[in-house]
């Protein structure tokens, strides 16, 4: 049996029922269609905010498979990434819920990341205008 954990966008999670993870899991569509027959079991739902390294102990002592991280977290949390390697230090990551892996084609594409495996981290640096001074 393969268990699962959830893993929501924190600011969404606030005013959200969570009703589309929850209903791709129980249904097994969208990202856990690639159970098929296996028997999965949804035994952590928590928000990407707060103390992660705490969240990522209590999964490992829940002895989670594999972590799905929300589409909202795909589609709005900046530390989407990075979150996503964090987890796969421990776990196997699927970066969406429900929906399509590339938000219709409108998004960035889902992670898929096996236990140890690391995406590289793109450094973003804000650069300061340049002023020229007038003669």
């Amino acid at each position: 049996m393969k268990k699962i954990a959830i893993l929501v966008n924190e600011d969404t999670m606030q005013r959200c029922s969570c009703s589309g993870c929850l209903g791709a899991c129980m249904d097994k569509r969208d990202s856990f269609e690639r159970y098929g027959d296996e028997d999965i079991v949804l035994v952590s739902m928590t928000h990407s905010g707060g103390d992660l390294e705490k969240k990522i102990e209590s999964m490992k002592k829940k002895e989670v498979d594999v972590v799905h991280l929300s589409t909202c977290t795909k589609s709005k949390n900046t530390d989407y990434e990075k979150i996503a390697n964090q987890l796969a230090e421990h776990f196997d990551v699927v970066g969406y819920t429900h929906g399509t892996p590339d938000g219709k084609g409108k998004g960035k594409m889902a992670i898929t990341l096996k236990k140890g495996e690391q995406i590289p981290l793109v450094e973003t640096t804000i650069e300061e205008p340049i002023i020229e001074e007038s003669i």
